[in-house]
């Protein structure tokens, strides 16, 4: 299984920023349109000599921040290695060594701090600091193999947050299985399928049918009878798969990222297009004004909190799917990748910093005989594990 990035590189969190031109002069790769395999060479010190050597792990998983990416290797003893904003040595990222992570089974990563799960610990550091010191550690209990894995951010008995307080407890009534982060709420999916929301509620992201805010978790009343699969959030916006395969979305759709219609987006298209549609406009005859007035009658939705059924194609199922900031993936069962939403770094992975409302594949995966199996999205950026498709066929 290999990965790939693309979209919002100013960092060097996809490849290295800096592209040396034939003439010997460079320039800032910020924005990688097209999709980026992800080599990841891991610094290590051998035993008992100190000597670094480079080695190539297979990344297990990977988590992303707007400037940062943190890769999860689990092979071996498992470690993790970074890329982006303050990783200027490889092999460490503010104050951490891969060393120092090594044993780790799970990461999570965001502006403020990086979150390490041990089997019997989860250690927080800061990033905004250059000491190698843990801010926070708390010791949890052993996962019981008879029991569901728990991913960061859940943790036995509650979750991590990404910023002070960290740990937060949960009812164990609500017998959470997975959790996901937003810029300011959550979304929970229960052993039983169910969904909850909470936080902030402003642009619909919580699928109560409001903009108010919630302050503990609480069902998503039009989803009841309807057992999830899986949940995900954005920025301002929400996800779950069902058990058939059915993506739902809601919350905040300025960029089109819920995959339904947006002024905002459309007239943004417009401005570009402004200069051809005013030569266009001089040829125009009296009689087609009429149906000028009837294109601006389209229905747009900027919020939209009520989870709404998303078809992105009627031959298969989503069987996984991630938000951004302003964007959203999705991974079909026949291993196909849909984006769709802002796309102004190359995070739809396109070609194109084209934005748009309506799910489009990524026909870079299908042109390389590639099957997509998972994908994550960063703030502003996408990445995408792939197989070869013999390999996924077989």
């Amino acid at each position: 299984m290999n990965w790939f990035g693309f979209g919002f590189n100013a960092f060097g969190q996809i490849r290295d920023k800096l592209i040396r031109r034939e003439s010997g002069s460079t320039v800032e790769d910020v924005k990688v349109i097209i999709p980026t395999d992800i080599n990841s060479h891991v610094d290590e010190s051998e035993e008992g000599t100190g000597c670094k050597q480079s080695i190539c792990r297979k990344i297990s998983r990977i988590g992303a921040s707007w400037s940062r990416r943190a890769s999860l290797h689990l092979e071996g003893d498992g470690c993790v290695c970074f890329a982006g904003f303050g990783a200027g040595v490889p092999s460490e990222c503010c104050g951490i060594s891969v060393s120092e992570s090594r044993g780790c089974r799970d990461a999570q990563i965001s502006e403020g701090h990086l979150t390490l799960a041990f089997p019997d610990r989860v250690e927080t550091w800061s990033q905004e600091q250059n000491e190698k010191t843990r801010i926070w550690s708390m010791e949890i209990k052993t996962q019981s193999e008879n029991g569901p894995t728990l991913n960061l951010p859940l943790v036995p008995g509650g979750y991590i947050d990404t910023k002070p307080p960290f740990y937060h407890s949960l009812s164990p009534q609500l017998r959470a299985v997975s959790l996901a982060l937003g810029a300011e709420h959550a979304i929970l999916l229960s052993a039983t399928g169910a969904v909850y929301t909470w936080g902030l509620g402003s642009h619909g992201q919580l699928g109560h049918g409001g903009l108010t805010s919630e302050e503990e978790p609480r069902a998503v009343e039009a989803l009841l009878g309807m057992p999830m699969s899986s949940v995900a959030t954005g920025g301002w916006h929400s996800a779950c798969i069902s058990a058939g395969g059915d993506l739902y979305m809601w919350g905040w759709n300025e960029s089109g990222q819920l995959g339904l219609p947006s002024q905002a987006l459309r007239k943004e298209q417009q401005r570009s297009q402004q200069p051809v549609a005013l030569c266009q406009d001089a040829s125009k005859s009296t009689s087609e004004e009429p149906q000028e007035e009837e294109e601006h009658d389209d229905v747009f939705i900027s919020i939209q909190a009520f989870p709404a059924l998303l078809d992105i194609t009627q031959s298969c199922e989503i069987s996984t799917v991630s938000c951004g900031s302003r964007h959203t993936a999705a991974v079909t069962t026949t291993g196909d990748l849909y984006t769709w939403g802002w796309g102004e770094y190359g995070q739809l992975g396109h070609k194109t910093l084209m934005s748009s409302d309506e799910p489009q594949c990524v026909e870079f995966f299908r042109e390389s005989n590639m099957c997509v199996v998972d994908v994550v999205c960063g703030a502003w950026n996408t990445f995408a594990a792939v197989v070869k498709e013999e390999v996924a066929l077989s």
